[in-house]
């Protein structure tokens, strides 16, 4: 490392890029330990992916319960999720009833972005520029920008000069957007194009769907939530939180203790008709082996192939929209209400990418090799530059000015999904090499964030004003991530956790496949040997520094 730098004053100990769920906890968590902190906030209030997300339809594809801080027992027992599986405007609700509750407003600046923050060496702080004119210096720099808040329209020629109305799922105009009566395009069949159609179908005179790629879709079977949940996740919430700790998705509930190829052709077909008839994305943890063995995963692939084709009533657009070239649960799985039966509307068509690509927009609507199309609306349900594309569109400097989007230029490196090299005193919330978007995030972002202000406590007790991973850690955790992802599915297909809707973005699985609980045990083990893999400097003359040296053989 280099010379020791001298400490000097600050605006507040953290600065806080975002006010999501992770954003807020943060704030709360880092106010509750005595640190000082200031959030910064491009929206006009918080919610984070639930603010911006107000496409018809959106919704939680995570059990209401589940979405759901766990570290107050009071959140948990005075708030009343109405459903299941909870849509945007309720979770929305929420996340502003938890910033009211805990009095964290005050801590946030809204409607304001990070437009560069850069690290000063001489003094060990991070100085932030804001959209508002402003710069602000912190002793901590905290992403809480999430992994699905950078939206992503692909660049179609003659996009510029079409006449009628556009709008992408992930900026959702804030005022009401009436269809009613409108010939109306969707661009897009991953998750939120899958929750919109159904909506959009209901309004539009006529939906017409662009496809590339099928996604397999679950259904949800949401309803009203009963008054007995509330009351058991009330009363049992110490258990509730401790199952998820333990379990690899965050939510109390693993996968299935048998092998799908251990049991007979009826008993399996047994145990998918129990998880499909009950709902939700569990589908795919029927059976320990469904994330690694090719053969048990073509089984529930066939079980859900055979469900779109009896709920389609056209053959050819029932194959259309079946996956048959990748592993279910190897992208995203999806879980809708009435999508499928959707296309059995006289009024919604659709259009295969594969076989009739897009070629062009006009300006009255959309030209495919084969046809010539006219909308009065275009939606693009095209996703996001995952994980990374939250960071990489900030201008943030390291060392020697270094940018991170130079730094992640052929994929990203990080120590932990939580801390990089050359980004001294920065910390990343759900980042990517961390559990994040393959578990429940809500228990994702508790333990990051516990896990970072611990960490801070550690350096305040200890009169450190620098931490810094190194590259020999980064490399360690990189080939570790990389290592678990090779041993699943999740490389068979190709998927923004790989970056590969991204045009020219390295293809690099981005997040850790080995679950929350053993995440949650190495971090843990770190922390306790004195954040082995961190170097620290300050006032001690005993400054350590350690490296990580066993994470890829683990």
């Amino acid at each position: 490392m280099s010379k020791t730098p001298t400490p000097s004053p600050v605006d507040c100990d953290a600065l806080v890029i975002g006010a999501g769920f992770a954003g807020l906890y943060a704030i709360h968590k880092l106010r509750e330990s005595n640190f000082s902190v200031t959030a910064i906030e491009s929206g006009g209030d918080v919610g984070g992916t639930w603010y911006w997300n107000r496409y018809p339809g959106a919704r939680c594809d995570v059990e209401s319960i589940s979405y759901s801080y766990t570290f107050d027992p009071e959140l948990v027992e005075n708030w009343r999720w109405s459903e299941r599986f909870a849509s945007q405007p309720e979770i929305l609700e929420y996340a502003r009833w938890v910033a009211d509750e805990l009095d964290l407003r005050r801590s946030i600046t809204f409607n304001t972005r990070v437009d560069k923050a850069e690290y000063d060496e001489t003094s060990s702080t991070w100085l932030v520029h804001t959209s508002d004119g402003l710069q602000t210096r912190a002793r901590f720099l905290i992403s809480a920008v999430g992994c699905l808040s950078a939206e992503s329209i692909p660049q179609f020629p003659g996009l510029q000069t079409y006449s009628g109305e556009v709008y992408h799922t992930g900026r959702w105009p804030h005022h009401d957007v009436n269809l009613t009566g409108k010939r109306v395009a969707v661009i897009g069949t991953g998750s939120s194009g899958i929750q919109a159609i159904p909506e959009i179908a209901k309004q539009a005179a006529h939906l017409t769907v662009f496809q590339r790629t099928p996604n397999y879709s679950l259904p949800a079977r949401n309803r009203p939530l009963y008054a007995d949940e509330h009351a058991d996740a009330v009363k049992n919430l110490g258990k509730r939180r401790d199952r998820a700790r333990s379990c690899p998705t965050g939510i109390g509930i693993g996968f299935g203790l048998n092998e799908a190829l251990s049991l007979n052709d009826m008993d399996r077909r047994d145990t998918f008709d129990r998880y499909w008839h009950t709902g939700g994305n569990l589908f795919v943890t029927a059976f320990s082996d469904l994330a690694t063995n090719l053969t048990a995963n073509h089984e529930a692939a066939e079980y859900v192939r055979e469900k779109i084709a009896t709920i389609v009533d056209d053959p050819k657009t029932a194959q259309i929209l079946t996956p048959v070239d990748y592993p279910i649960g190897a992208k995203r799985i999806c879980v809708d209400t009435d999508y499928y039966s959707t296309f059995n509307s006289p009024h919604v068509d659709l259009v295969d990418l594969r076989e009739d690509p897009l070629e062009t927009i006009t300006d009255v609507g959309i030209k495919t090799e084969h046809n010539e199309f006219d909308f009065d609306v275009i939606v693009f349900a095209t996703g996001y530059d995952g994980m990374t594309g939250p960071l990489t569109r900030m201008d943030l400097r390291g060392r020697g000015g270094l940018a991170l989007a130079d730094k992640w230029s052929n994929g990203p490196t990080n120590y932990l999904g939580v801390a990089l090299a050359e980004f001294p005193n920065m910390f990343t919330i759900t980042g990517p090499g961390s559990p994040s978007v393959l578990a429940n995030v809500i228990a994702s972002i508790e333990q990051h964030v516990e896990w970072i202000v611990e960490c801070m406590v550690y350096m305040r007790r200890n009169s450190f004003h620098e931490i810094e991973t190194s590259a020999r850690s980064e490399q360690s955790w990189v080939e570790h991530v990389n290592a678990i992802a090779e041993r699943t599915l999740y490389v068979h297909a190709k998927s923004w956790y790989l970056g590969d809707n991204i045009e020219g973005k390295t293809r690099v699985f981005m997040p850790y496949a080995g679950g929350l609980n053993n995440y949650r045990e190495k971090c843990a083990e770190i922390a306790t040997a004195n954040y082995e893999g961190f170097s620290f400097a300050g006032d001690k003359k005993s400054a350590r520094s350690t490296t990580a040296t066993t994470l890829a053989s683990s």
